[in-house]
């Protein structure tokens, strides 16, 4: 019980609370509008311009309630108390101040757990004072305690959803940065054996070309610069102490591979274009896991596709991957899944972009842009 309780008190802010967007001005306006709504229409409101004067002056606090959860938390409990208190416990009860539930969400939505706790303390100390002052019977207290319960319940679940969606997301791009380690492992063996290569050639030529180890020395010297930067690249994106599997990935000649005309299932056209022969492995290897990745997504979620087209082009700095189907257009925005992240992760990885979204006519499109050299950041 001890370590639960320290665990509670212990546990931090998710990260990245949501800023304030147009719904959160819209909420406020709603509420605004009911509560003097209410006031007017409603003829056994107690302290009239009390009660609506604290339900719209503490409706500006919803701007808040997500980075200041246990502030407004203390004022929205400290002020009803006060108006509680000025009017001998006739005040505060408008139907519109059931928005209060929206703080006791937040706060323990978007809250530490130390806040968690003082405000759940604050706001079960604000239902004995009601009791006292507004002699609550016993069906009321339990309803009040029910409603309470599931609004904490509702922001404590979604807070450990959003915590195991997180650990997810961290797992699919640990899982990408772990393979394109091993595509930048195959680059700097590339490089290594060019080196062991050259310094043989030099051995056995240099008693009758001397100038012969002098050139070998200077190709030696470039391969291993660039097997440095490599290794560089591939120190900064390895994420897992676990050893990795140093077999060959897939590059570029293997994009052809990926065309199909098969009876079932929409055909996948390949077209390459430019000059792809000297890319580095891990670039190759990015361009194929790109491409293959993009045609399963449009094989699985594509509705009434016929073609796919992979289209692959490169000039002097970039090489450029696009990915499209004629399915129908999908017009309903959905978190993006796994793959597109991994996706992302690697072609953010390697120094590029990629982007995906409805095409410009039907269907769904994938557009990568890798730097040519394959600098990872």
């Amino acid at each position: 019980m001890h370590r639960l309780i320290r665990s509670v008190w212990n546990e931090p802010r998710p990260p990245d609370p949501p800023a304030r967007v147009w719904r959160d001005w819209v909420l406020v306006g709603v509420i605004v509008a009911l509560a003097a709504l209410e006031g007017a229409l409603r003829p056994d409101l107690p302290w009239r311009a009390v009660s609506v004067t604290v339900t719209i002056g503490l409706a500006p606090l919803l701007l808040w309630r997500r980075t200041r959860p246990l502030l407004v938390i203390v004022i929205i409990f400290t002020a009803g108390n006060l108006a509680t208190l000025l009017t001998a416990g006739a005040s505060g009860e408008t139907y519109t101040m059931a928005y209060m539930l929206i703080f006791v969400y937040a706060l323990f939505r978007w809250g530490a757990g130390r806040e968690a706790v003082i405000g759940l303390a604050i706001a079960l100390g604000s239902v004995l004072l009601s009791i006292l002052f507004r002699r609550l019977a016993a069906p009321d207290l339990i309803g009040a305690f029910a409603v309470m319960s599931a609004a904490i319940a509702l922001g404590v679940a979604l807070r450990f959803r959003a915590r195991a969606r997180l650990r997810e997301l961290d797992q699919v791009k640990l899982l990408e940065r772990e393979q394109l380690a091993r595509d930048l492992h195959d680059t700097v063996a590339h490089h290594i054996s060019a080196m062991a290569i050259r310094a043989q050639a030099g051995l056995a030529t240099s008693a009758t070309r001397p100038d012969a180890a002098t050139d070998a020395l200077h190709v030696i010297e470039a391969e291993a610069a660039r097997a440095l930067d490599e290794m560089r690249a591939m120190v900064r994106v390895l994420r897992q102490d676990q050893p990795a599997d140093l077999e060959p990935g897939r590059g570029i000649t293997d994009l052809e591979q990926l065309a199909s005309h098969g009876p079932s299932g929409p055909a996948v056209h390949v077209e390459i274009a430019g000059d792809l022969g000297d890319l580095p492995p891990s670039v190759g290897a990015a361009i194929y896991r790109l491409a293959q990745e993009s045609i399963t997504n449009a094989r699985r979620h594509a509705r009434h596709a016929t073609r796919i087209e992979v289209r692959v082009a490169a000039d002097d700095t970039s090489v450029h991957l696009r990915v499209s189907d004629d399915g129908e257009s999908i017009l309903v925005r959905q978190p993006p899944g796994y793959g597109l992240i991994g996706m992302i992760e690697r072609a953010d990885l390697l120094g590029g972009t990629c982007v995906a979204g409805p095409g410009p006519n039907r269907g769904w499109t994938v557009t990568a842009v890798l730097p040519r050299a394959g600098a990872a950041t």
